[in-house]
Order: structure tokens, then sequence, then C-alpha cells
């Protein structure tokens, strides 16, 4: 179907912003409905197409897209970027999974009391160069351009959105990860994703106290700073 691909979520990076990498890497142009306001999610209430209450909210090919997992699930298979065959696939989504658990720690900091950041970024070094890094510089190693099978997926484009992410935050961290390092390069250079990180794409910048302040008031949640 030839419709355009519409993205309503925050101004922001949150659980949007794989499906944003992944669309780009596809190729695909979408269009963002950037919630500010209550009254915005309440209308998506009413229209009945936020299944669970929650955003993020996909629309594509004549459907109401939520839950993360499902919408990328979607976005990979329709694009070719889940492996060749079923062997593949589970292996891309162990590999996904993984990065997944890594950058949920990540996407909860913003989120976090003043006190506990130092603590929290701690953390998140410590996990991501003990436990998940040195998983995907082994895959790479002896050659492999990609975590799995002969050509990029969805588990290639999750790490390379998680690697600069985690530079962002420690600068130095894939000194001791040279295939990733590696890895990084070459991802750089896919016509897609090189395109998405120019300066002018739809690739959103680390979430600031007005993203927190924004999803806090468009979810009635209430919070303090």
């Amino acid at each position: 179907m030839s419709e355009k691909v519409v993205l309503y979520y925050f101004n922001g990076r949150g659980k949007m912003e794989s499906i944003r990498w992944l669309l780009a890497a596809a190729g695909v142009q979408f269009e963002e409905v950037l919630l500010t306001k209550r009254e915005q999610y309440e209308k998506l209430l009413n229209d009945g197409v936020l299944m669970f209450q929650q955003v993020p909210l996909v629309q594509m090919d004549g459907l109401q897209l939520v839950q993360t997992k499902a919408i990328m699930n979607y976005i990979a298979q329709k694009y070719d970027l889940c492996g060749k065959d079923l062997r593949e696939r589970a292996m891309i989504d162990m590999y996904s999974e993984g990065l997944a658990d890594c950058m949920e720690m990540i996407m909860m900091s913003p989120f976090k009391k003043p006190e506990e950041k130092d603590a929290h970024l701690s953390t998140i070094q410590g996990k991501t160069t003990s436990r998940y890094f040195p998983v995907y510089e082994k895959a790479l190693s002896g050659g492999s351009q990609y975590l799995v099978g002969s050509k990029m997926s969805r588990a290639d484009v999750h790490l390379m959105e998680a690697t600069l992410m985690l530079e962002e935050l420690f600068p130095t961290i894939l000194s001791t990860f040279p295939n990733l390092k590696a890895f990084q390069e070459r991802m750089k250079a896919v016509p897609t994703i090189s395109k998405f990180l120019q300066p002018g794409s739809q690739r959103k910048p680390q979430p600031d106290d007005v993203y927190v302040k924004t999803v806090f008031e468009v979810l009635n949640i209430q919070f303090s700073f």
C-alpha cells in the first residue's frame, strides 16, 4: 500500500527511537505527530486506536500498530531485516532483545531523580561493558560484517543505535571493543543510515527536562524537579 507512515509519540527518543531507526535504515519515509498536550493523547484513546492505551503508535498499511516489539517485527519482516530462515531469525531476535534490555536502562536515565543518576549511569556502564558489548564483539569477530548472516538485519540497526547512544554517555566506551568500533564505521557508510545521521533528520537528540516534563504532562503523571 502506498499510504503514508505516521508515527505518534513525544518529541524525543523513548521507545519510538528504535522504530525510527528501523524505518530510516529501510529507506522508508515517515511523518510524525508529536504529542505535546494531554488532549492529543485523550483523543487517541477516545478514537480507540491505542489497543492497550499506550504509545508508540504507528499507522502504516492500513494498520494501527502498537506495542514496540510488534511494530519492529512488522517493519523488519516487511523490509527483509529479519534473516533468511528460522535459525537466523532466532539469533537476530536474541541479539535484538539483548540490545532492548541495554537501551531500556538508557531510556530510563532522564526520569531518574538527581541523586540517583550517577549510580544509574554507573550501572549502565558496568552492565554494558561486562554483559552486553562482549557478546556483540564476539559475534563480529573473524571478519563478520554483520551480527547474523550475510546481510544487514534489525539487530545490526539496533546495535548501531545503541553504540551511538552509549558513546554520548561514555565517549570512550568502544575503546576496548575494536570489532564494535569497526562495525559502527561500516554502518555509518550505509546510505540510508548515513542520511539519518545528518543534521535535520528525524533522529532525536538526547532527552532533556522539556521532554521529561512533556511525557509526564501528556500521560498525566505527577513529577517534580
